[in-house]
């Protein structure tokens, strides 16, 4: 009989009260967070009755008395019967909870200690936890499953793991000559089919989705005029060679931010900085220059922000973050960094990129409530103040490439955890830390503290390289592992914070749309260039200005959706009903939802019909020709694995029935399917309708 170990649950995955002793990062910052440092935090124009909650020795001098909850006037005042007294009051929507009230009590009862918080500490390596030679990932995962009296799920059944890893590594399914692996599977082999991968130039184009969703890449400015920006591709294919070359987290940082300010630039490195150029920009006659290039600037500070270190800089534009210990100077001391950055097109590369201005510089200000026109104390460029110093700048003032020298300095707390997470997050589905853009105090706190510390650590002293840290994980029995449901976890962790199993994860728009046409053979494989323009319905341009679209030629339409033009007016709707970002701001998390008109879009929309249609067609050329071997070819071509004996069953009873339905239809029911010409027309018609079915399979839309 198994022990289960009751503990509170919250709806996070950081907290997990089955240790005894409560702690203030993991049980109490929070709560405080979400309910009580909007009002009695750090923000000093905010705060009310001078109580400051975020800070121990402020607390301890008259709301809290260590070790006398009865004698706090915290555990007075959150337990009051008066409305007038007790706290929330009651018009607050964040009301405290019993199982809070609770904690609250024997945190005081046990000393009322604070923590630093934790995202702001130093990175220390922790040791790994004792095991018998296990994988060290798995070493932390199992010391926490342990605890809760559970045991990892067993290994995923290798058609499985080998259509995963192929979809997480290159956002491609496998090829029916790649599940000859199957037939002499092991570990060595698993680990060959990853460094295959990871040397696809396929792994650069997948990975550099996620980076530009970061990146809130574009092909136009935005606004009403949504004017076309022809070159902006030379970025996006910058990122996928920087992918596909590994370049070192730390130099593909610096790049970005400051790559016109290296000694020798390159022209790669000065295309690299059209990170910050990707920006949505008004360009409207009318538009006021000043304001827009002040909001235009604001992007850039809080895209740094949540992107490197996953904070929520842009709380504090107006006034002191209500939350972390971000003021309002320290934001725009940050500000500064690029208040003397002008945007300019390369002529060397034809790329976007930024440039200092070194005569007429700005004087930098706080601009009170965020407002560009109310100047208020001047500032110089400089760091967070929470945060560890900036190295000493060789120059009157510090600048953009000291910026990002301190960012991946090793010092720095937060940059390799914020990378760490993020690529974590694609492999289950979320991060260590489930909020990646807010590692402050209104965040979630790690699942898995010392293993996000202990990856941090790894990352910086593997160089800096995503290509050895991604193998690390994939090589692990914690993403090996399967996904199936599993009843003993449950109760205990519904949202498999503890990781006991995998997740199965709801592939990307763009993975969906590439996965219909790879295994259709319609897929066309060029890496890079100009993006490209799908058809479109003409009713998506009877709003905004945007017009006289024309669908590129021939093959090019087959291209994989990385290349789709992204027209901030004009989103493409096959991809956006599937959750695609729509490049207005960085986007850190897709969001994932199931809803009917996915459905609806997958049975109707043109590409998946035209998937459907060269998917049957190439069946009936590569298969024998009886119905069985038919079904079987399509439904492997599809899912790439062969159908069970009652799937098999169930096809053919369709199929008998649709082609009953076409030949009833006769030469009306062949025109639905735009006139076919193969030799079989009612077989090829039949098809077409069997892998419309399959394309729409909870299997094919997701990865297991």
């Amino acid at each position: 009989m198994r022990l289960v170990i009751p503990f509170v649950f919250a709806a996070s995955c950081g907290v997990f009260a089955a240790e005894t002793r409560v702690e203030f990062n993991r049980d109490i910052r929070p709560i405080l967070a979400a309910k009580c440092y909007a009002c009695h935090g750090p923000d000093e124009d905010k705060r009310e009755a001078d109580l400051r909650l975020d800070v121990r020795a402020e607390a301890v001098k008259s709301a809290i008395r260590p070790g006398k909850p009865e004698e706090s006037e915290l555990w007075k005042r959150i337990t009051h019967t008066d409305p007038a007294d007790v706290m929330p009051p009651p018009s607050s929507p964040k009301q405290l909870t019993k199982v809070e009230r609770s904690l609250f009590r024997r945190w005081i009862a046990e000393g009322a200690e604070y923590q630093n918080h934790w995202a702001f500490e130093p990175i220390k390596r922790p040791p790994v936890p004792a095991s018998n030679g296990t994988h060290p990932i798995d070493a932390f995962i199992e010391a926490r499953l342990s605890t809760h009296g559970l045991q990892p799920a067993p290994a995923a059944a290798p058609i499985a793991l080998l259509r995963r890893i192929y979809l997480d590594l290159t956002g491609l399914p496998p090829t029916p000559s790649d599940l000859a692996v199957l037939s002499y599977w092991s570990d060595k082999t698993y680990e060959q089919v990853v460094d295959r991968l990871l040397a696809s130039p396929a792994f650069g184009e997948r990975w550099a989705r996620h980076w530009l969703d970061m990146a809130r890449y574009a092909d136009s400015n935005g606004f009403l005029g949504d004017g076309l920006r022809p070159n902006a591709y030379l970025y996006r294919d910058w990122v996928i060679r920087a992918f596909n070359s590994d370049l070192p987290f730390d130099q593909f940082t610096i790049q970005q931010i400051a790559g016109d300010l290296l000694p020798d630039r390159t022209r790669e490195q000065l295309t690299a900085t059209g990170f910050h150029r990707n920006a949505a920009l008004n360009t409207e006659a009318g538009v006021d220059k000043e304001e827009a290039r002040y909001q235009n600037l604001v992007d850039r500070v809080n895209t740094t922000g949540r992107v490197w270190m996953g904070l929520t800089v842009g709380c504090a534009q107006c006034h002191t973050h209500k939350y972390d210990p971000i003021t309002i100077r320290d934001y725009y001391s940050f500000y500064a960094f690029f208040n003397n950055t002008e945007d300019r097109d390369a002529p060397e590369t034809k790329a976007q990129a930024l440039a200092e201005v070194t005569k007429d510089r700005r004087q930098t200000y706080v601009h009170m409530a965020g407002d560009y026109t109310r100047r208020g104390p001047d500032v110089i460029p400089a760091s967070l103040s929470a945060l560890p110093s900036m190295a000493r700048s060789a120059a009157p003032e510090p600048g953009r490439l000291d910026l990002a020298r301190w960012l991946v300095s090793p010092q720095h707390p937060l940059t390799s955890r914020v990378a760490v997470n993020h690529i974590w997050s694609k492999f289950f589905g979320f991060g260590l830390v489930r909020t990646p853009d807010d590692f402050g105090t209104a965040g979630e706190s790690p699942s898995h503290p010392e293993l996000l510390d202990w990856l941090a650590s790894e990352f910086m002293r593997q160089g800096w390289s995503r290509k050895q840290l991604i193998k690390l994980i994939v090589m692990s029995h914690t993403y090996r592992q399967s996904s199936a449901h599993r009843e003993d976890i449950a109760e205990i962790d519904p949202l498999n914070c503890l990781l006991a199993r995998q997740n199965r994860i709801r592939l990307d728009a763009e993975i969906l749309r590439d996965s219909a046409l790879a295994v259709s053979g319609l897929l066309k494989r060029t890496v890079g260039g100009p993006s490209f323009r799908p058809p479109l319905p003409e009713d998506v341009f009877d709003v905004g200005r945007s017009s006289n679209w024309k669908a590129s030629p021939g093959d090019e339409i087959y291209r994989r959706s990385l290349y789709i033009i992204t027209l901030r007016s004009v989103l493409y709707p096959t991809l956006t009903t599937f959750d695609s970002p729509d490049a207005a701001d960085a986007c850190v998390r897709r969001d994932r939802s199931n809803t009917p008109l996915q459905a609806l879009t997958m049975m109707n929309d043109g590409v998946f019909v035209e998937a459907a249609r060269s998917l049957a067609l190439r069946a009936l050329s590569e298969s024998p020709p009886d119905t069985a071997s038919r079904l079987k070819h399509l439904f492997t071509l599809t899912l790439n694995r062969a159908p069970r004996s009652e799937e098999l069953q169930r096809l053919t009873a369709f199929h008998a029935e649709q082609k009953a339905s076409v030949k009833k239809g006769g030469a009306a029911a062949l025109q639905t399917f735009g006139g076919l010409t193969a030799p079989d027309p009612v077989e090829a018609a039949t098809l077409i309708t069997v892998a419309r079915v399959l394309l729409n399979l909870d299997e094919f839309i997701n990865r297991e």
